[in-house]
């Protein structure tokens, strides 16, 4: 009788703390600098208007997330009418390629998830990158009609995860502190970066202090030859949908970087 009675307070309690877990969800993360729901959701919806003529890939609807500089999330929005018109597998990925882009930049030097493609393939100096930090499941699982919205279990949570392809940049306020990152996912990788480009620029995050580029920021740099980058920092061109290669050697000069 003891022993069932303690196997019955031990399913009470674990089934408390099962259900608080929502609860800790919806705990207010400080997003101080960074853009609300409302705004991003804003934002990404013009942008992705824009089309795949003018961002490459195939037009798709997209996943937008950013998380604060202590890799917690503060808002993960879609572009389209429904949580159902984007990929669903690029709500996590979105969420992911923000919390890499602020985990692994400073003040002083940017890295986008594009540049550190090179680098985490086989034989490279930073391979087995993406196996390093797995995403915490107890932010990506709960109720999917909360998916995309202010009480979306990410919310409030340390997300986690490494993506080492294009579409996640850091984000830095105009006296180029960094403050946070922001993930783009549901189209090809190349046109994620384009569209998280300009969405940052939109929201006047993007006072980069240096970075691997020609023009010495965080653009995507295309310069794979034979299945190997020439400067380390480098990602292949994109298949599928509207080459995007044209378009992210020009962001620099038609969205530059820098405070403004």
């Amino acid at each position: 009788m003891i022993a069932s009675a303690n196997r019955f307070r031990f399913v009470i309690t674990l089934s408390a703390a099962w259900a608080a877990l929502p609860l800790v969800a919806q705990v207010k993360p400080d997003c101080t600098g960074l853009p609300d729901a409302g705004r991003l959701r804003t934002v990404i919806q013009s942008v992705v208007k824009e089309g795949a003529s003018k961002n490459g890939g195939m037009g798709n609807q997209e996943w937008a997330a950013v998380v604060n500089r202590d890799g917690i999330v503060c808002a993960i929005v879609f572009s389209g009418n429904t949580r159902s018109d984007q990929w669903p597998g690029s709500r996590v990925i979105a969420a992911e390629k923000a919390n890499t882009a602020n985990a692994l930049r400073g003040r002083d030097y940017a890295l986008s998830t594009a540049n550190v493609y090179a680098a985490a393939q086989p034989g490279q100096s930073l391979y087995s990158l993406a196996t390093a930090a797995p995403p915490n499941p107890l932010a990506v699982f709960g109720n999917p009609t909360t998916f995309g919205t202010p009480r979306d279990p990410m919310i409030g949570n340390a997300i986690g995860g490494i993506i080492v392809f294009a579409g996640g940049l850091p984000l830095y306020a105009s006296d180029g502190k960094i403050v946070g990152g922001l993930g783009l996912s549901g189209d090809t990788s190349c046109t994620d970066h384009v569209i998280a480009w300009k969405v940052r620029h939109e929201l006047h995050l993007d006072a980069v202090p240096m970075g691997p580029s020609p023009d010495h920021n965080d653009n995507m740099v295309l310069d794979f030859q034979n299945g190997a980058s020439q400067s380390g920092f480098g990602h292949p061109s994109c298949k599928g949908g509207n080459q995007a290669d044209a378009i992210i050697q020009d962001l620099s000069k038609n969205y530059p970087t820098g405070p403004r």
